[in-house]
Order: structure tokens, then C-alpha cells, then sequence
């Protein structure tokens, strides 16, 4: 039986159509079920649309930053489709410990700096700031406590000489690409030993 998986999205969805690529092999254990976004027009509801799977948007605006209501609002929508998993692909909404309690050891985030590193936004400029001769991505298990949580795999990538915040995140991207559709492969059929690359 294949785990079912929903996952948030907030913008183009690039990680979010690597994940639904990667759940179409008849053998990986998991399924796409569902592609949110807190916005309508997020680029990446077009995507998963053309990939076939089902799409919601819930607009956090309208609900004026009364964030218990808007995730009442999400966990309605994912009632619906009854996931296993919930997979945040580059949702940029922070979710209240009310919410991700209950998900606790369901939920998988990337984040783009090498964790504990530069939690929060800004990362690849931080990296660069510090002088870091590395930079990267990281998959974790979501805790109520911001870009915390078990990490269940890392990709590394070196910094280069004249590098910026953009030349620098164009050469993470691809190894997010990589990194989350192995860490989630596995973490579906219940590994949870840490993935390097």
C-alpha cells in the first residue's frame, strides 16, 4: 500500500514536480495526492495540474494574520485526501506548533543551508557573509521549532570565488532536486537513515 503525500507549496514548485517525477516510478512507495499553495496564483498549481495531480490553494491573506484559522483551513483541505505524509517544498508560511504537532514524524521540509546553519531566510547570503568554503541543502523531519528537526539527509556544494547569493543558489537548486526525492523515497518506506550527497 503506498503512502500518500501531500505536499505545500508557495511559489513555482520546482521541488514539488521533482517529488511528483520521482513518485511515478511504479516501484517508489509513495503517491502524489495533493498540491497546495497559500496562493492561487502560485506557478507550481499549474505544474502539478499538467502532472496530474490535485491541486488546492488556500489564501492565507484574507485570513489577516489569524494563523490558527488559515491552518484550520489547510487541515480541511488535507481531511479530504487523508495523507500519510506531508512534504513542505518551498511553503513560506510558518506553521504554529498547534498544526505541526499532530504531523509530528509525518512531515518533511527542505531547507536550503546545511542545518543547523542559518535557520530562517537569506541563507545563501548568510553562507557567504561567514566566509563559508561550503554551502547546501538539507532534508529534516518538521518540529514546532523553526527549520529544526531530525535531518534525514544533506547535499553540499563549495562556494567559489566571486560567488553571490543567486550564483550560489543556482547551484544549490539542483542538488535540492536531488536530495528531497531520495530522502523522501526512503523516509516512505520507512528509512530514516541520513542520505549525503
Amino acid at each position: 500500500m503506498k503512502k500518500r503525500v501531500a505536499i505545500f507549496i508557495s511559489g513555482s514548485g520546482s521541488n514539488m514536480v521533482r517529488l511528483v517525477e520521482d513518485m511515478a516510478d511504479p516501484d517508489h512507495p509513495a503517491e502524489a495526492v495533493l498540491v497546495l499553495a497559500n496562493s492561487a496564483d502560485a506557478g507550481g498549481l499549474a505544474k502539478a495540474r499538467a502532472l496530474g495531480v490535485p491541486t488546492v490553494s488556500v489564501d492565507h491573506r484574507p485570513f489577516k494574520g489569524d494563523r490558527p484559522a488559515f491552518e484550520a483551513a489547510l487541515q480541511t483541505e488535507l481531511d479530504k485526501v487523508n495523507p500519510d505524509i506531508l512534504c513542505l517544498a518551498g511553503f513560506m508560511r510558518v506553521l504554529t506548533e498547534s498544526f505541526v504537532a499532530p504531523w509530528e514524524g509525518k512531515m518533511l521540509n527542505i531547507h536550503p543551508s546545511l542545518l543547523p546553519k542559518y535557520k530562517g531566510l537569506h541563507t545563501h547570503a548568510r553562507a557567504l557573509e561567514a566566509g563559508d568554503a561550503e554551502h547546501g541543502c538539507t532534508v529534516h523531519m518538521v518540529t514546532p521549532l523553526l527549520d529544526d528537526g531530525p535531518i534525514l539527509g544533506q547535499a553540499r556544494v563549495p562556494v567559489q570565488d566571486g560567488d553571490t547569493p543567486d550564483t550560489l543558489a543556482a547551484r544549490v537548486l539542483p542538488q535540492e532536486h536531488r536530495l528531497y526525492p531520495a530522502c523522501l523515497r526512503h523516509f516512505a518506506a520507512g528509512d530514516t537513515s541520513r542520505i549525503d550527497l
